[in-house]
């Protein structure tokens, strides 16, 4: 499992409140993204995607990009259907 540092931003407009808006918390996003059961790249952005399992079983996405080879700034997440 890979080791990242993520960068959160807590304020209006920052990654934290805009995962919170689609029901997902900073915990299980920095676990999907360390530890995704698939990857691959978002088709509307390029960037890097991981899907995984939140701690209360639910499918979801993270879209991050990489600030450098250990820095993860996560774009967004959301639930998917299985």
């Amino acid at each position: 499992m890979p080791w990242y540092d993520f960068i959160w931003n807590p304020e209006i407009g920052g990654n934290v409140l805009h995962i919170a808006e689609h029901g997902i918390a900073v915990e299980d996003a920095e676990a999907i993204v360390c530890s995704p059961i698939a990857t691959g790249f978002s088709r509307t952005t390029g960037r890097p995607m991981a899907t995984g399992v939140t701690t209360d079983g639910r499918l979801v996405v993270v879209v991050y990009e990489f600030v450098d080879g250990v820095t993860v700034y996560v774009i967004t997440a959301f639930e998917v259907d299985a």
